[in-house]
């Protein structure tokens, strides 16, 4: 299969210049090894035998030797091994020595260091559209970010391409693959993740029932700020009870294995007697699994387009982080205590940010146009943190444009890095 280049590869590069090792983390299946590989000169991969594990513990220096940058893949199999990476950078001395992969996170250990000031982390996540050549790419973040003034272009997807690249997922085993292959490797995914990913991750035996009622729980809140208590509820629909506790206790385990991943809520000066809420959105590693968990085929999605908007803005929320880890930015999200909403804040490394409202039609963008411009005028104190470098609502429709406002509209099928 032919390597699909991704947003996260310059940074690669740019960190194995300056760090001995470089840790690439991120979900099963989004591509951590084929983009490790690519500037590996070697590798050790733990998941290819039982007894490299076990070499692990007996020569641990011996599996490390190899032409640098040498790949160590799926090293929570190991974590032992972490230690000894650590000194063996030491006593190298040189950069670019190691690339180290997992997709999971091991359990915590008093006597693991951290590897501060010489394995740096990279986030990885399933790709984004344009990553999976499902955008045109005629609108840049990073341009919208330097300010932008009016952007122009098209999208590359109609409203029925979108429900079909929502229900396949970002996973680049999948970029060839049919629709229905798709479903079922997503379908598979989900039973994975609740009947072997987390108690092998986490070493606690979790009730797969339950982990699969909280998947689907979780998939019918996508991107909304449903709490414990709620998610509790419907998880015990079944006549079981469950406390806000389990939940909190599963959800740290899809956390562990980066099948959860909260959008946190926006801490910023405001300018207003506003309070700002501080509960994080619920958002998968990819919606693809949404999808799976609830049973959602690209039809039923398309004839749905209140759940589509949910899923819609999790692309976005997806898309978002991808581009966003390009500039060492982060995406959050704005919610005040007087019902206004904003669905993404982009912040970059000097804090200087932009914000975006997410709307599947455009029948909605005057209403996102007018929640933007209200942030910016009457909520965010921009004397102490600026300007927004951009206002923006992402749509599903095929043209961008900038309005009058200085607000742009971009297809997110037009969007890059």
């Amino acid at each position: 299969m032919k390597y699909l280049p991704r947003v996260v590869d310059s940074q690669l590069a740019t960190l194995l210049e300056a760090m001995g090792g470089v840790l690439i983390e991120g979900p099963r299946a989004c591509g951590k090894t084929a983009t490790g590989s690519r500037l590996a000169l070697s590798s050790l991969r733990f998941d290819a035998s039982p007894e490299l594990v076990r070499l692990a513990e007996l020569d641990p220096v011996d599996l490390l030797r190899g032409p640098a940058p040498r790949l160590i893949d799926e090293w929570q199999l190991a974590p032992g091994i972490w230690n000894v990476i650590r000194h063996e950078i030491d006593a190298r001395q040189a950069p670019g020595q190691f690339i180290i992969s997992g997709s999971a996170t091991p359990r915590p250990d008093k006597v693991r260091h951290s590897g501060a000031g010489r394995i740096a982390r990279m986030r990885m996540r399933p790709m984004a559209l344009a990553e999976s050549g499902y955008s045109s790419g005629d609108v840049s973040l990073a341009a919208l970010a330097l300010g932008q003034d009016k952007v122009a272009g098209r999208g590359s997807l109609t409203y029925a391409d979108l429900a079909r690249e929502a229900v396949r997922g970002g996973w680049p085993g999948l970029t060839e693959a049919s629709l229905g292959a798709a479903v079922r490797f997503n379908r598979s995914y989900c039973e994975d993740l609740t009947a072997v990913d987390v108690p092998h991750a986490t070493g606690v035996r979790h009730e797969p029932v339950r982990l699969r009622r909280l998947l689907a729980a979780l998939a019918r809140a996508l991107a909304t700020e449903a709490t414990l208590k709620t998610l509790a509820a419907d998880v015990s629909a079944d006549g079981q009870p469950s406390d806000p506790g389990t939940i909190r206790d599963y959800l740290d385990a899809l956390t562990t294995v980066f099948a959860y991943e909260e959008l946190p809520a926006w801490s910023v000066s405001l300018r207003s007697r506003s309070r700002l809420r501080t509960s994080p959105r619920i958002h998968l590693a990819d919606p693809a699994l949404a999808l799976a968990a609830l049973g959602t085929g690209a039809d039923r999605l398309a004839h749905d387009p209140a759940y589509f908007g949910q899923v819609f803005e999790a692309m976005a929320v997806r898309d978002l982080r991808v581009y966003a880890g390009a500039l060492d930015g982060a995406v959050y999200h704005y919610r005040d205590n007087t019902g206004l909403e904003v669905d993404a804040i982009v912040e970059l490394p000097d804090w200087s940010w932009g914000a975006a409202e997410v709307k599947l039609g455009s029948v909605e963008v005057p209403k996102a146009e007018a929640n933007l411009m209200k942030l910016r005028d009457q909520r965010v104190d921009t004397d102490k943190v600026g300007e927004p470098r951009f206002l923006a609502v992402i749509t599903g429709a095929e043209y961008a444009y900038t309005l009058p406002s200085g607000v742009h509209v971009i297809p997110l099928s037009a969007l890059s890095a």
